[in-house]
């Protein structure tokens, strides 16, 4: 496979077929750097070498009626992990000139549960409102399954964005949570992009799913229009159904993310949590087809320190972008 010239031909508007977005996966290893040459190609044409920040805020951990086997906040799991319900809007305030000091572009507001009460939804809405006055940061939450009247509410707030994430393929969801639907999660994509915030929703890749599901999960967002797509790579937590797994590499990684790149071209795609476990010493090569990356902790496990993230990227002359609107078609 022409990798430089399937990019070109994405640039003008070709969607890959089913048989071409096997050949990324199953990429040979030898060659890679072609293919992340071709996903960079695509990644410069809309975003320069640009990369967008991110900081999660985890304001109610753990307490969580799901059974999601990735989670170690689920109620099947028996991780030791600290729980507390929603945080006083006084310490969402501090996340937040965290973030304004480590020079990040979008903070996110998560909550584990099923999702808010109105009374939760309320709770967010008074610190966004804060948040956007004090220091101008751009606002994601990602406060689990939504109603409209409550996305209605969260946009008048302020809030930018909502993550709820496929996480992974219809056929395979079964699978990984039985709390919850697919169908589920398409509905509130939906009803936060009926209200005008712009949608955020990814994957996990690593929980037992075939190539063909993670292709699906990549055209799935596609049609769905998802302004950016977080890529997780599973990081197995002891305590959780899914503890042990360990099918992912750093080339395997790569591939992945380089698929997401070339069938959403002018999206948002961001390295999220399991990127230093999983990419380990490839992790820089892995901007060359995302433009995004959270910094900082996860929801549950440490993340790499901010200014290490900061120097990688310096070293890849690569420079932070603040502008949030979306990629030139």
């Amino acid at each position: 496979m022409n990798w430089e010239l399937l990019a070109d031909e994405v640039i003008k508007g070709k969607m890959l077929v089913e048989n071409e977005a096997l050949s990324i996966l199953q990429c040979s290893d030898d060659d890679l750097l072609l293919l992340l040459h071709g996903a960079f190609t695509i990644r410069k044409h809309y975003y320069g070498k640009k990369v967008k920040l991110n900081m999660i805020m985890n304001t109610k951990s753990g307490i969580c009626p799901e059974n999601c086997g990735y989670c170690s906040q689920s109620i099947v799991s028996k991780a030791p992990i600290e729980k507390y319900k929603m945080l006083d809007k006084k310490s969402i305030l501090q996340g937040a000139e965290k973030a304004h000091h480590l020079k990040v572009g979008t903070y996110c507001i998560v909550a584990s549960g099923r999702g808010p009460s109105n009374k939760e939804i309320d709770h967010v809405a008074s610190a966004v409102s804060e948040i956007k006055d004090k220091f101008g940061l751009k606002v994601c939450a990602c406060l689990g399954i939504l109603k409209p009247e409550q996305a209605k509410r969260l946009k008048e707030a302020g809030v930018d964005r909502y993550n709820h994430n496929l996480n992974t393929s219809k056929e395979h969801h079964p699978s990984i949570t039985t709390t919850h639907t697919y169908e589920n999660r398409v509905n509130t994509i939906q009803a936060v992009k009926e209200s005008g915030i712009s949608p955020c929703s990814g994957v996990i890749i690593g929980m037992g799913e075939s190539l063909h599901d993670v292709i699906n999960m990549a055209f799935s967002l596609r049609e769905l229009d998802a302004d950016s797509i977080p890529v997780n790579f599973l990081h197995a937590i002891d305590g959780t159904p899914l503890e042990g797994t360990d099918d992912l590499n750093p080339m395997y990684c790569l591939k992945v993310l380089a698929l997401f790149r070339f069938i959403n071209p002018t999206k948002e795609i961001r390295i999220s949590g399991g990127r230093e476990v999983n990419l380990r010493t490839l992790q820089p090569l892995g901007l060359y087809a995302a433009n995004s990356i959270f910094i900082g902790d996860y929801l549950t496990t440490p993340g790499q320190e901010g200014t290490a993230d900061h120097k990688m990227l310096e070293d890849l002359g690569f420079e932070i972008d603040f502008n949030f609107e979306k990629a030139p078609i």
